[in-house]
């Protein structure tokens, strides 16, 4: 609910559990005044305090008054040059070199339903949103801002993002252009991030925020395995179940800063969006820049309650293909069993010891295009190698299917391989400043996907392949960084807009992939979890989690997934042992207790598996099957923190807390291992329960307050997984 006091130009954002407020100040200035838990009607302003500061400037409309200044009044959307000495949102360069921007209140708007972003995802809905647009205008230069929120009530989300235009006679350049400011009257905040690297994605690093400057970012091009664009602000003692807490996320694949700045008042302001590395927009007249949508979310109650309200806005709201509402396949990938060395009849065995064990998606992974045999040829000539396929997927694609399983593939359309019909014809379309060696990574080079005859010739060749047989499901690959970073296609005053121009061209044909092939589910991947973000969920309903497939490993990287994405988000699957990364040995069962924790499938080759194994997926499978709606679309509750206990425990619960499902898997064994038990979550205190259809009933009052006993382990990594159902 939005509230609007037009008098004293006060903008109160309510959701059912929190205020975000704004004021339009005597000078122009838009004044963030609140942000937190709900509380009554009341212009939140008087929390502000007008002190002289020594070295804080004072606008000229401030007279003689040296307590007002911008250097210290919290900002909805801050500016630079011109008084304010914090990160700033935006900078503006007009044609007199000048980088000034002071923005004044010149208006708003008030709309049923939800903005949406031409080109960039963002999330929708219908009149359960409402919009507000707040402009305000430099005067001086003439440059307008739009700001937009979406509030979504029932899941607590507050969006926002920025379009900045050009209303002047000459050119302006658009330096930075962020989508999110907060800024908080208090500064004893604890800032948390989730990092790590290719095959250990999104580890969670908390620590206290310190004078000056904490940031995470990427300048790779995508949003990276090393920092994820989601982030923290909470209270020192803020837990799963306590504690206030602020998400923010950017809906956004590409560059991106988050940034934390803890003031000489002790004050924070929090910063994100695209980054400014290597951005340089340029605005004619009459022309504008959207920046990316970012999405708050603030708990009064602890992580928990926070990741909840996520899953289900990003499930409801930002996910749309048709695979959201219905059940996603129980999915088997060649890759793990196979790399490139195949041909129809290995896959075709592979999906023939599959298909008895109700598996129901064979996905042919890297390797059947062009002459790829290796990963130093072929990429880019996307049609059949019919060495490897004769007849092409006309001929596989209906075997497979037989044998009552759908067919996917595998693409990697951005990148291209020097040894390729494409690079050979083409070598002008790829990324690279000219006279200057190329900076290679897994053998490959970067398509320009900023150019529209580019995108055309990839896309017009997938889509054909796509078109010759009955194919259900993509997954979509990425496998480098972007470097040399320059296109032949834009002059050289505007190669800064080419890292965000080559992302706007991955949205595109994605989109047109979704337009044309409507019933496809697609797989985002890069390198595992090198582009797991909301703006690549609003394309591809589910992202490769990481490429490590290690049950223990995962425990953390989903662990970390699961703080701001739904489960029905991570692609997950149970792999061979000893793993492909680690080496490690895991059972069959505690490999799929790991992977249900996600959409769910298998990586290797059945074949080789013993009867026993085979009987452990049959179980699994069905048992996937009957829980799905418990584990796609329930709410999700972490029981531990795999990274300092010794056990890892999550749960899912139905909405109306009369079914759960809790997974727990112990870490190396030991002697004397003390007894545990383990307090369930979001139950009904009145209900009583049977576990795993046992004749005992649980009253769901003690299994939340008292515990359920661990059992005690008898081996490394050992797993169980408990299905209570309320009598």
């Amino acid at each position: 609910m939005i509230v609007l006091d037009q008098k004293n130009r006060v903008f109160s954002l309510h959701t059912q559990n929190t205020t975000y407020q704004m004021k339009a100040d005597h000078n122009g200035v838009l004044l963030h005044t609140y942000y937190g838990p709900r509380v009554a009607p009341c212009d939140l302003s008087r929390l502000i305090r007008y002190v002289d500061r020594g070295f804080s400037p004072n606008p000229s409309e401030a007279g003689e008054d040296r307590g007002y200044s911008l250097d210290t009044l919290p900002q909805e959307y801050s500016t630079c040059g011109v008084g304010d000495f914090r990160l700033p949102c935006v900078e503006f360069e007009p044609e007199d070199g000048s980088r000034l921007a002071d923005l004044r209140y010149a208006g708003h708007e008030l709309k049923k339903g939800k903005y949406s972003l031409p080109g960039l995802p963002a999330f929708f809905g219908g009149e359960e949103w409402e919009t507000l647009i707040v402009h305000l205008v430099d005067s001086t230069c003439k440059v307008s801002v739009k700001l937009y929120y979406g509030v979504l009530e029932s899941c607590d989300l507050i969006t926002r993002a920025v379009q900045v235009v050009n209303g002047g006679g000459q050119r302006v350049r658009l330096r930075r252009c962020a989508s999110l400011c907060l800024d908080f009257q208090r500064g004893d905040l604890d800032f948390i991030t989730f990092d790590g690297c290719h095959a250990l994605e999104r580890n969670l690093n908390r620590s206290a925020l310190r004078p000056g400057v904490q940031s995470v970012e990427s300048v790779r091009g995508t949003s990276s395995h090393h920092h994820n664009p989601f982030v923290i602000l909470c209270d020192h003692s803020a837990n799963e179940d306590y504690g206030l807490c602020y998400g923010a996320m950017l809906v956004y694949s590409g560059n991106f800063l988050a940034a934390a700045e803890r003031t000489q008042l002790e004050n924070n302001r929090l910063l994100l969006g695209i980054n400014p590395y290597h951005f340089c927009w340029t605005l004619e007249p009459g022309q504008s820049f959207t920046a990316p949508e970012a999405a708050l979310v603030c708990s009064p109650s602890g992580f928990g309650r926070m990741s909840r309200q996520y899953h289900r806005a990003i499930r409801e709201h930002l996910i749309r293909d048709p695979y959201a509402g219905r059940r996603r396949p129980v999915l088997i990938n060649n890759w793990e069993a196979t790399e490139f060395h195949f041909d129809a009849e290995r896959l075709v065995d592979i999906a023939r010891a599959a298909a008895p064990l109700d598996i129901e998606l064979f996905v042919m992974d890297d390797g059947w295009f062009g002459s790829r045999d290796t990963d130093r040829s072929g990429l880019g000539d996307w049609s059949v190698n019919e060495k490897k396929l004769p007849g092409g997927l006309a001929s596989l694609v209906p075997r497979i299917r037989e044998l009552g399983m759908s067919f996917g593939l595998w693409i990697e359309p951005e990148m291209v391989n020097e040894d390729s019909t494409l690079y050979r014809e083409h070598p002008d379309w790829i990324l690279g400043a000219p006279n200057r060696p190329f900076a290679r990574g897994r053998g490959q080079l970067v398509l320009d996907f900023s150019r529209r005859e580019v995108r055309d010739h990839v896309y017009s060749a997938i889509r054909q392949v796509l078109g010759s047989a009955e194919i259900s499901y993509v997954k979509w690959d990425m496998n480098r960084s972007l470097t040399d970073v320059w296109s032949a296609a834009l002059p050289a005053d505007r190669q800064g807009e080419l890292f965000h121009r080559f992302v706007l061209g991955v949205y595109d044909i994605l989109e047109q992939m979704r337009r044309d092939f409507p019933n496809i589910l697609i797989e985002g991947c890069c390198g595992g979890g090198g582009r797991f973000d909301a703006g690549m969920l609003y394309y591809t309903p589910q992202i490769w989690c990481s490429d490590n497939t290690d049950a223990i490993d995962r425990l953390r990287i989903q662990y970390g997934t699961s703080f701001c994405y739904p489960v029905s988000a991570m692609g997950a699957h149970v792999s061979a042992v000893p793993n492909a990364q680690t080496g490690r040995c895991v059972s069959m069962e505690t490999r799929g207790v790991v992977a249900m924790a996600g959409t769910f499938g298998y990586e290797m080759d059945l074949n080789h598996t013993t009867p026993e194994e085979r009987e452990t997926i049959r179980r699994q499978v069905a048992f996937f099957k009957e829980h799905y709606g418990l584990i796609q679309r329930g709410d999700y509750y972490r029981l531990s923190d795999p990274f300092r206990d010794p056990v890892a425990a999550w749960e899912q619960v139905s909405p109306d807390g009369r079914e759960a499902l809790v997974s727990i898997v112990s870490g190396p064994a030991h002697a004397a291992v003390p007894f545990r038990s383990l307090r369930l979550k979001g139950l009904d205190p009145d209900a009583d329960y049977r576990v795993n259809g046992g004749e005992e009933l649980w009253p769901g009052s003690v299994l939340m307050e008292a515990g359920w006993p661990v059992p005690i382990p008898t081996g490394d990594y050992q797993s169980a997984q408990l299905y209570l159902k309320a009598e």
